[in-house]
Formats: C-alpha cells, structure tokens, sequence
C-alpha cells in the first residue's frame, strides 16, 4: 500500500488544553495548523503511523525503533494529570522493517512501555477520530545527515511494501534560541537556521538540507531536523508537494507544521 500521508509537526505540551490553557492563544497559528492536520489525516484513512522523535534513548551509531504490543503515555510532569493515552504498536509492520534492514542498516529495537512527549503530543492532537490506528515509534541517531537521509531511503521501500495503509510523522522543534527569553537564551543563528530550513523545504532544495552545517544546527539547539530528514528520505522518488501551515516563535523555539501533499 503506498504512504498516504506525511507532515512535520511540533511537539511542545504547551498545544495540550489542559497544559497551554492561556498561552494557547500565543499558539492560535500552530494549533489551527495542527487541527487541519488532523482532518487531513483522518481523511487519508492510515492503519499505521510511523512517529519519529528526537527525545528517546537516542545512540551514536544506531537508529532505535520501540517495539511492545502496547505503550503508555501521560503528561503529569507538565502538569496534566488528567490525560492517559494508550497506543497499540503495530507489531507485524515493525518486525518486518527490523528484519529486512537488519544487514542494510543500523537499527536497534528497545521495549519501552512509556512513550515520550515528542511521540505523544502530535499523537494526542491528530488521532481522535482514529481509535484503532497503530503506531511505531522510531528515534533518531547522532550518524550525519546523510546518513539519515540514506536511512529514510531504505525504509521507504519497506513502507511502500507493506499491505498497510501508512502514515510517517516528523516530530520535532527548530531552534530553541530565538528570543532573549528562549529556553537556551538567544543567538542570531537560530533564526538563521530556521530561515534556511523552512525555505529550502518550501522550494524543495533537499540537498541544501543536507548541507546545513554542524555548527549552525548546534548553534540553533533545535531538535527536529534530523526528523525531518529521514522523513524526506522516505519521501524521496516519489511526487509530492510541501505545503507549510503555519510557522511561529512567541516562546522563543520555532513552531514548524508542514503538510507534504503525495
């Protein structure tokens, strides 16, 4: 079955009601955004949504799929005690992308009950209308940018395999120095680095993407950029069109939703 829906989105807690409540106003474009996402998804039907997250058990030379037959999630060290969310790992699906890159790429399988905000935040946001989609949680590696990018290659061909109707979410942040009063304090290269970013994804400019300099993305602290390209890898050969709903920084980290239309 092909891949029927694909989008990068954020990940702050800040978009759950019962965690943002007032600074949700702050986010109006990012969670208007994030809504028409969720209509999109819902229409594309998946059986499977394939989350990559930059805040898991992430290793130097090994990218990390998390594999049990069900996951766990909350949100109480944000303040929310209310919210329990429980997920079904698509088993079948992850076993067979564990099996076949086995000998073709660096993979290791954890089994963690309790997934991470970055999985569970665009979770929680885009599947209501979803009750029995299943999920693999895959955690990115510090290999270059190419190497992700390669890794994304070699697991389109196993989605593009599957019986399974697939959806591939990239989640992640951009820079985390954007303002005086950013999480990580400010620098003039984060708003460098987003402008770049967002601009050759827009326009399409993969490779300049895989040029963005070490130097620049540790100057920028961001965490999705290497999401993003794996995503872009699965992506590659076949014919789609980036379409960004919204960017924003009233925190001082950049907000990113991009749908990319198949």
């Amino acid at each position: 079955m092909p891949i029927v829906f694909s989008a990068i989105t954020p990940h702050t807690p800040i978009l759950i009601p019962a965690i943002g409540k007032e600074n949700l106003a702050r986010l109006r474009a990012t969670q208007q955004a994030m809504q028409k996402l969720e209509e999109d998804l819902c229409d594309s039907r998946p059986d499977t949504i394939l989350i990559i997250s930059p805040h898991g058990p992430n290793q130097t030379n090994a990218f990390t799929m998390n594999l049990r037959p069900e996951f766990m999630g909350n949100f109480e060290k944000f303040g929310d005690f209310t919210t329990k969310i429980h997920l079904t790992c698509d088993m079948e699906l992850a076993y067979k992308i564990r099996e076949r890159l086995e000998v073709r790429a660096p993979l290791q399988l954890i089994s963690d009950p309790d997934l991470d905000y970055s999985c569970l935040v665009p979770y929680h946001l885009l599947t209501e209308n979803l009750p029995k989609v299943k999920i693999i949680p895959l955690y990115y590696s510090n290999l270059d940018l190419n190497g992700h990018f390669k890794f994304g290659q070699l697991l389109r061909r196993e989605l593009l395999i599957s019986k399974n109707r697939v959806a591939v979410i990239a989640s992640g942040d951009l820079s985390h120095r954007l303002t005086k009063d950013a999480p990580a304090g400010y620098s003039p290269k984060g708003k460098k680095f987003d402008k770049k970013l967002i601009k050759c994804l827009v326009e399409n400019k993969i490779p300049e993407i895989l040029k963005i300099s070490p130097e620049l993305t540790i100057a920028a602290q961001e965490c999705g950029l290497r999401s993003i390209i794996i995503l872009l890898g699965i992506l590659e050969g076949i014919n789609y069109k980036p379409q960004m709903l919204s960017y924003e920084a009233p925190f001082g980290v950049g907000y990113l939703v991009v749908r990319f239309r198949l």
